[in-house]
């Protein structure tokens, strides 16, 4: 759907907590860390995730069961 994706290589090396993934098509820009299906956000992303939202940006948590919102989020113009 023409979305420019980012995905640190080694998230080791990656400040604690940033999203897995930024994906931009102008005019928007999403955020979106992705987890397994029971997985928990870490105290640091949580932390991470509140501050982007606060900053007026898009961000997504992402699990297996989302996939209908993952693919609607992604195909809306």
């Amino acid at each position: 759907n023409g979305w420019w994706v980012y995905h640190p290589f080694d998230s080791r090396r990656s400040e604690e907590g940033w999203p897995d993934l930024v994906l931009a098509r102008p005019p928007k820009m999403i955020l979106v860390e992705c987890k397994k299906q029971d997985g928990e956000l870490s105290p640091a992303q949580a932390a991470v995730v509140a501050l982007l939202r606060e900053c007026g940006q898009e961000v997504y948590i992402w699990r297996p069961s989302d996939w209908p919102e993952v693919v609607k989020v992604l195909e809306r113009p």
